[in-house]
């Protein structure tokens, strides 16, 4: 399998905001698109999609932890080239994040449980990662 990702679980508590994720979240054979996910004090507060909005709202609701994000992700392999439906491969993909609902990994810190882990992958272009206040990635590269 190939590699190419840096991850961590986020405090869970930590995450605020929104964002709208550039590529289709599948888990259990279901393709959802257009999800865009709010979120205050680490929990998802809002969620709609173009596609599937319905099951995405039942997996979110799944169970308590699902609603929480367990992994948080950049991707690093720019030999991946394309979006593939198949996520060992797409959430590697160059110039991504991707954040996991649900089930974090214990050995990153994380302690949300869930019978759920849906990475959903956003390119970034144009955009940028702040981590205690300071900028460490912009336009696809890490500055530290």
């Amino acid at each position: 399998m190939p590699d190419g990702e840096i991850f961590t679980g986020p405090v869970e508590e930590s995450i605020n905001g929104w964002v709208k994720f550039s590529y289709p979240a599948i888990i259990l054979g279901v393709m959802v698109e257009g999800v865009e996910l709010t979120f205050e004090e680490g929990k998802v507060i809002k969620a709609t999609a173009s596609k599937n909005e319905a099951f995405m709202l039942e997996m979110i609701r799944s169970d308590p932890g699902a609603s929480f994000v367990g992994e948080f992700a950049v991707g690093t392999n720019y030999d991946i080239d394309r979006f593939s439906h198949n996520i060992l491969f797409d959430e590697k993909l160059g110039g991504t994040f991707h954040m996991a609902l649900g089930a974090g990994y214990p050995e990153t810190g994380s302690k949300n449980k869930s019978i759920i882990h849906w990475d959903m992958i956003c390119g970034l272009e144009d955009s940028e990662i702040i981590a205690d206040g300071e900028v460490i990635y912009k336009d696809k590269n890490f500055l530290v």
